[in-house]
Order: structure tokens, then C-alpha cells, then sequence
């Protein structure tokens, strides 16, 4: 049987961030959820590093969200993938999203969370507390709060959790993740 890996995720959530993880975990054959607030059709947006001091911002594809925080079960999933984008800010804000992802780290299973993911974090900060992590450079301030070491690699590994700052470093980040899920 193969493995189940739920995407958290929302409007507004960082193309790449979504659809590389959500077709590089079907390419290696495990089944993967897209969940949401609402079982939807979810914009995406494009993060593009112009010559700005911050990322720009262009509207994305749609992705479907195969269901809803309230509908998803923990339990049933092998491993987590939260994307950043800015739906973190406000996914985060769905009394059924920290439950869903305390059960990951409480159950040591893998957990991916890239660029503005750490947001999600912050709603449970106990299960980061001390532990390493790395996001987008904005991100810092609340990942050092919410008690968890930043560092400043690309991409990192802490046991069962691995970080990414953003979607250029997908590749190794999803590298790690699959390395993780098939222990």
C-alpha cells in the first residue's frame, strides 16, 4: 500500500510550492490530499524575486483542493507538506488546522514546510520550541519567537521535519522529504 501524504494549503498559496510537491509525490507513486479551509478550486500566486527589495507578486493556475481542514483525519496520513505563499497567514486562522498539523510532529511523522509555511507554526509553537529550522529571511523574527533556531541554509533537516526558505530550493527539499518518507 502506498503512502499518504496530506498538502496543507489555501488561496494564495505559491505555485511552485503546491504543484511541485503535490506531482513529485505522485510521481513516486504516493497518494496525496490537497486540503484546504474549504473544498475549493484555489488560486495560486507567483513569488518572482525581480529587482525589488521584497518578491513580486502574480496571480497563478487554479489547483483543486481535495478537501477541507474539518474533513481531514491526521491519522490517515503518513507525512505533511506545507507550502508558503501567503495562504499560511491566513490558513493558519482554522481552528482544524493546528490539531492537523501537532499530529504530525507529536507522531514523528515527516513534516515539509517551505518559505512562509513557519506562519503555520507559530499557532503551535511548543512542537518547534528548540528545534531547527530554516524559511523565508521575513520569517526569521517569527521563527526565532515562537522558540525554534533559525539557520540560514537553503535547506535543512531536523530528524523528521524539513524546512526550505523557497521554492527555488525545491529540488533538494524534496529530495530530503521523499528520503524521509520512504525510511
Amino acid at each position: 500500500m502506498s503512502k499518504k501524504v496530506l498538502i496543507v494549503t489555501g488561496d494564495a498559496v505559491e505555485a511552485l510550492e503546491v504543484y511541485y510537491p503535490y506531482y513529485r509525490l505522485l510521481e513516486e507513486g504516493f497518494e496525496v490530499t490537497i486540503a484546504a479551509p474549504k473544498k475549493k478550486k484555489l488560486h495560486t500566486v507567483v513569488h518572482d524575486f525581480a529587482d525589488w527589495d521584497t518578491f513580486v507578486e502574480k496571480p497563478g493556475y487554479l489547483i483543486d483542493a481535495h478537501a477541507s481542514f474539518a474533513d481531514i483525519d491526521p491519522t490517515q496520513y503518513d507525512a505533511l507538506v506545507i507550502p508558503g505563499g501567503r495562504a499560511p497567514e491566513y490558513i493558519r486562522l482554522d481552528k482544524n488546522l493546528p490539531k492537523i498539523v501537532r499530529h504530525f510532529f507529536e507522531a514523528n511523522k515527516p513534516v515539509a514546510a517551505i518559505c512562509h509555511a513557519s506562519l503555520v507554526l507559530e499557532t503551535i509553537p511548543d512542537v518547534v520550541k528548540g528545534r531547527s529550522m530554516t524559511a523565508y529571511i521575513a520569517c526569521k523574527p517569527g521563527v526565532e519567537a515562537i522558540g525554534a533556531n533559525y539557520v540560514s541554509e537553503p535547506t535543512h533537516v531536523d530528524d523528521n521535519f524539513v524546512s526550505a526558505h523557497a521554492w527555488p530550493d525545491l529540488p533538494a527539499f524534496m529530495r530530503e522529504f521523499i528520503k524521509l518518507l520512504n525510511k
